[in-house]
C-alpha cells in the first residue's frame, strides 16, 4: 500500500545522509516557519496591545485582517517570486502576511479579555497607563496571545512547504521532487512529516499557552468553582446571615 511505502520512505536510511538528507529539509522547514511568525510577532504584538489597550482602530484591524486571510498564499508567493527572484525572501513574506492575522487577533484579544475592574483597580491605585498595560494587561492576556501564536505556527508550518516552490528548501521540496518523477510514496512520506511537525508544534505551544496562566488567576478560578459548587451542595437557609 501507499501508506506503507510512505512510512518505509521516511524510515529508510539512505534518505538521512546527503545535502537532500532529511534532517537537512527538516531544520530548513522550521528555520523558515520560526522565522515567519517571530517576524510577525514583531509586527503584530505590539500594534495588537496598542489597539488593546485603547480601544482604538480595532474594526481596521479586524476588516484589515480579514482582508489578508482571504489573501491566496501561492498567488502571493507567485508574485514576490517574480519581484525578487528565487530566493527565501519571496516565500518569508508571504508567510509573514498569513502569520499576521492570527497574531494580530491574539494580541489585541488578550489585553481586551482582562476585566475592566482590574483595569480600574490599578489605576486606582496610581498607576500610569504603561504601568497598566505592561504589569496588568499584558500578563492576564499572554495566554490568548500564545494562543494566536500557535495558530499562526500551525498555518505556517503547513503551508511553508510552499517555499520550495521558489527553491528555498524545506519538507516541500520531496513534494515538487515527488510529483515530477511521480513517486507518491515521497510525496505522501513529506506530507507525513509535516503531519508530524505541526503535531509537536501544538503540543509544544499547548503547554506553553498553559504553563503562561498566572498563578493567581488560575487559583481564583479554580476556588471560585470549588465555592460554586459548595453553594450549590449547602445552600444558605432564607435568612440566615451570611
Amino acid at each position: 500500500m501507499i501508506i506503507g511505502q510512505a512510512f518505509a520512505w521516511v524510515f529508510d536510511p539512505t534518505n538521512y545522509s546527503g545535502y537532500n538528507a532529511i534532517p537537512t529539509r527538516l531544520g530548513e522547514h522550521i528555520w523558515i516557519s520560526l522565522l515567519a511568525v517571530l517576524i510577525a510577532s514583531v509586527i503584530a504584538v505590539p500594534l495588537g496591545w496598542l489597539i488593546g489597550h485603547t480601544g482604538r482602530a480595532r474594526g481596521v484591524a479586524i476588516a484589515l485582517s480579514g482582508g489578508i486571510r482571504a489573501l491566496p498564499t501561492l498567488g502571493v508567493l507567485t508574485l514576490f517570486g517574480l519581484v525578487l527572484g528565487v530566493s527565501l525572501q519571496a516565500p518569508l513574506l508571504a508567510l509573514v502576511i498569513l502569520a499576521i492575522p492570527s497574531v494580530l487577533a491574539g494580541a489585541y484579544s488578550g489585553i481586551e479579555s482582562v476585566e475592566p475592574v482590574t483595569v480600574d483597580a490599578a489605576r486606582a491605585q496610581g498607576m500610569t497607563g504603561w504601568q497598566i498595560l505592561t504589569k496588568v494587561e499584558v500578563p492576564l492576556g499572554l495566554p490568548l496571545l500564545i494562543g494566536g501564536i500557535r495558530a499562526a505556527v500551525l498555518q505556517v508550518v503547513a503551508t511553508a512547504t510552499l517555499a520550495a516552490y521558489v527553491g528555498a528548501g524545506g519538507l516541500g521540496g520531496y513534494v515538487f521532487l515527488g510529483l515530477k518523477t511521480q513517486d507518491y510514496a515521497e510525496m505522501l512520506g513529506a506530507s507525513i512529516l509535516v503531519i508530524a511537525l505541526a503535531i509537536a508544534f501544538e503540543i509544544v505551544f499547548s503547554l506553553l499557552q498553559r504553563a503562561v496562566v498566572p498563578a493567581g488567576v488560575s487559583g481564583r478560578t479554580a476556588g471560585g468553582r470549588k465555592g460554586s459548587r459548595e453553594r450549590a451542595r449547602n445552600p444558605i437557609p432564607e435568612g440566615t446571615p451570611s
